[in-house]
């Protein structure tokens, strides 16, 4: 097997089921992946100022309309590095921030993102297809893009430690969901990845240790039972 942690392999992957991935993700988490999306951001809390919001790996803009919602006035831009998801997400882009959302095709882990820029940076169901030494300079990144003070949230799909809900959801998605794709989505192979990085990914413990050694204030949050898990906190 290729290196699955290969930004091409990677790219590739999302590219093929960028026209899928919105419906994927909610049918993968029987529509909690919603319920999860509206609590991680709600750790960033809401403003009325003109603050700079980004969103990293930011898929089909699924998180964009909560993020209008809580900053209706701040600036807003969204960082991906399939270009199949930036084109899919180009219209959402238009409608929610009125033309005004900076778009931009680049990879976090070699980015142009100025530093100190960002007040607010939020990320959803993309922390599984990094290793460990991604992480690191997935962390070193925040970190350097963050202003003072400035605020982080994430959340990821997770493998709950409760055995009980721990073999159904193996189930479920590591059989039960590649079979939906080959009838409904696309390529079974494609969605089988999903369960291999959650599998691998585990949860946000390791994840909160790693950004804590990168200037970071870290909390973990779990959202039901563990089927997902998050970090947030700020800049110190």
């Amino acid at each position: 097997m290729n290196n699955i942690y290969e930004p091409k392999f990677v790219k590739q992957l999302f590219n093929q089921m960028s026209g899928s991935y919105e419906r994927m993700n909610y049918i993968t988490s029987f529509g909690f992946s919603i319920r999860w999306r509206r609590q991680f951001l709600n750790k960033l809390g809401k403003s009325e100022q003109n603050l700079n919001v980004i969103d990293l790996l930011s898929g089909l803009g699924e998180n964009w309309t909560y993020l209008k919602q809580n900053f209706p006035n701040s600036t807003f831009s969204a960082l991906d590095f399939s270009e199949k998801m930036i084109a899919q997400s180009k219209n959402k882009g238009n409608k929610v921030f009125n033309n005004q959302l900076n778009l931009l095709c680049e990879d976090i882990l070699q980015n142009n993102l100025e530093s100190n820029s960002f007040d607010i940076i939020s990320c959803a169901y993309g922390l599984k297809t990094f290793n460990e030494q991604q992480l690191e300079i997935l962390a070193k990144e925040i970190s350097r893009i963050l202003k003072p003070n400035g605020k982080f949230s994430f959340v990821e799909v997770s493998k709950p430690k409760n055995k009980f809900l721990y073999y159904p959801y193996q189930f479920y998605l590591s059989k039960m969901i590649p079979v939906l794709g080959k009838l409904f989505l696309g390529n079974p192979s494609d969605y089988k990845m999903l369960w291999i990085y959650t599998e691998n990914f585990g949860n946000c413990d390791h994840v909160k240790e790693i950004f804590n050694r990168h200037n970071l204030k870290v909390k973990s949050e779990n959202y039901f039972h563990g089927c997902a898990t998050g970090v947030y906190g700020t800049k110190s």
